[in-house]
């Protein structure tokens, strides 16, 4: 099973910046999208950005111009830059990796729970921004 590990996220105030930093422990698809989730105060889990190998993006909505995904591959790692962060992006953020045979995160409805069975979660980092 592949293990992810977390770091970067702390508390910040509004405006402020955060990057977070996830490490694979083993080198498990060369093809397959790298992703990071959410999970908001009393709110289901949502997909917050996405990338794939050859460099294509998936951002959402709430974070699209403020949030901006990396990799290197190389060291198994993906990144998440954080700017201009409001108090609605105070959420644990999990970095997540398909279960092969997949490629690709899941998309969509994930559950109330960054715990769908489709992805390898991480254990997660807590981000809070304060008005």
């Amino acid at each position: 099973e592949v293990r992810l590990v977390e770091s970067g996220g702390g508390s910040v105030a509004e405006g402020e910046s955060l990057r977070l930093s996830c490490t694979a422990s083993e080198y498990y698809s060369d093809d397959a999208e790298m992703a990071w989730y959410r999970q908001r105060p009393g709110s289901a889990c949502e997909l917050v950005s996405s990338i794939s190998r050859d460099g294509s993006t998936y951002y959402g909505e709430s974070v699209e111009g403020r949030f901006t995904i990396s990799q290197d591959r190389d060291q198994n790692t993906v990144l998440l830059q954080m700017t201009n962060l409001k108090p609605e992006d105070t959420a644990i953020y999990y970095c997540a990796v398909p279960v092969p045979p997949s490629r690709n995160v899941a998309y969509g409805w994930i559950g109330n729970r960054c715990d769908d069975t489709w992805n390898y979660w991480g254990q997660g980092t807590q981000v809070i921004v304060s008005s």
